[in-house]
């Protein structure tokens, strides 16, 4: 089975996690374009009442033409239920995400939910962290950031654009990748990350995650219950 229908089975299972009256946080992704896609169908079809809170702009676009009543995260007063996708699960349920350059509105929503649902295929689990890590750093200072990320051995790069600009976040942020061939602690990591002056959050995931659902070769999702 491909990829792509992996995530489909894996977006749509998750849709049906949303009740009537929730607050719901939508993340970003390829994946999560699946549940946007479900999630309005139910709305035009079973008449679910439901509020959205995006994690990035162009999920709220998406969300709100399928009919969605999206809503800013400072204007409500709780979040049920955030659904997102991730680019890496490890086998501890840390994960890594940002690969859409959304990770600072993904982990402000994600914490400010009362349950997590992370949707993705089977290739994003892994035994431990591996790939690229995103860290959002403010612009003013970025230089002087980049040399202490390649002075402590992280391998930055830095995220760029189609035309060789710096990629712009929804807060008008940059980017820098820090490439690491396994991350062992992840939590020590984005410790040590976040106390960084001018770095506004890294993509490091931890202590989140209520629920895991993985879209597979059976044409059936794997419901994992974290806590």
């Amino acid at each position: 089975m491909s990829q792509a229908l992996q995530k489909i089975i894996a977006g749509r299972r998750a849709a049906e996690f949303v009740q009537n009256g929730m607050v719901v946080g939508i993340g970003s992704g390829s994946t999560i374009a699946h549940v946007i896609e479900a999630l309005g169908e139910r709305v035009a079809q079973e008449q679910l009442n439901i509020v959205g809170v995006a994690t990035s702009e162009k999920t709220r676009r998406n969300a709100a033409q399928l009919g969605i009543p999206m809503y800013n995260v400072d204007d409500i007063d709780k979040i049920d239920l955030t659904i997102d996708g991730a680019d890496q699960i490890a086998d501890d349920f840390s994960a890594i995400k940002g690969g859409g350059a959304a990770l600072l509105w993904e982990k402000i929503v994600a914490f400010n939910s009362r349950q997590n649902i992370w949707v993705v295929d089977e290739t994003k689990r892994v035994t431990k962290l591996n790939q690229y890590l995103p860290v959002e750093v403010i612009p003013y200072g970025a230089n002087q950031l980049f040399k202490r990320f390649q002075a402590d051995g992280f391998h930055p790069t830095w995220r760029l654009d189609q035309n060789g600009n710096p990629v712009r976040t929804d807060s008008a942020n940059f980017l820098i990748d820090l490439h690491l061939p396994m991350i062992d602690n992840p939590r020590d990591l984005g410790d040590e990350l976040i106390k960084m002056v001018g770095v506004v959050e890294h993509g490091l995931f931890t202590d989140v995650v209520n629920r895991v659902i993985i879209g597979t070769d059976s044409q059936t999702a794997k419901v994992i219950d974290v806590k």
